[in-house]
């Protein structure tokens, strides 16, 4: 086709796109982890400051910030696999000489959400951490306080 032009992988254009999707990818991969951090954080404050008013009862309100910190991580891991999934869409049309410029200017995540969004739930990243802390919950409501 006249006046398509025809892209490398040592094309700055091509390395440019490649390390957009990599920093995104980072950057979902980071707001997981900051995620489990803010969660032990916060669920720990909560169950400190009911100790320290001897009301046990009040330990379950840690299971609210637990479960927001579970939701949005795995909106963060679903992102991240879609992230990837559009990484790995644009590497197959580079290697089969398909990529059009206006590939190079869309940073959009790739892939069904919502099966993405289950396989972001059964992660073995996500749930064991956010259970463990539940079952640490329900022990600290029971025993300790």
């Amino acid at each position: 086709m006249p006046g398509q032009r025809t892209y490398d992988e040592n094309s700055p254009a091509i390395q440019g796109h490649l390390h957009t999707i990599q920093t995104v990818i980072q950057r979902m991969a980071s707001n997981s982890t900051s995620c489990k951090a803010w969660c032990v954080t916060v669920v720990s404050a909560v169950l400190v400051i009911v100790a320290d008013k001897g009301k046990p009862q009040y330990a379950l309100i840690a299971l609210i910030p637990n479960l927001l910190f579970f939701a949005l991580d795995t909106y963060y891991l679903t992102l991240e696999k879609m992230f990837r999934e559009s990484y790995n869409a644009f590497i197959r049309k580079l290697h089969a000489g398909s990529i059009e410029t206006a590939d190079l200017y869309a940073v959009s995540p790739y892939g069904g959400r919502f099966g993405t969004c289950v396989k972001s739930l059964l992660s073995f990243s996500v749930w064991p951490f956010y259970l463990t802390l539940f079952v640490m919950i329900w022990i600290a409501k029971i025993v300790i306080i």
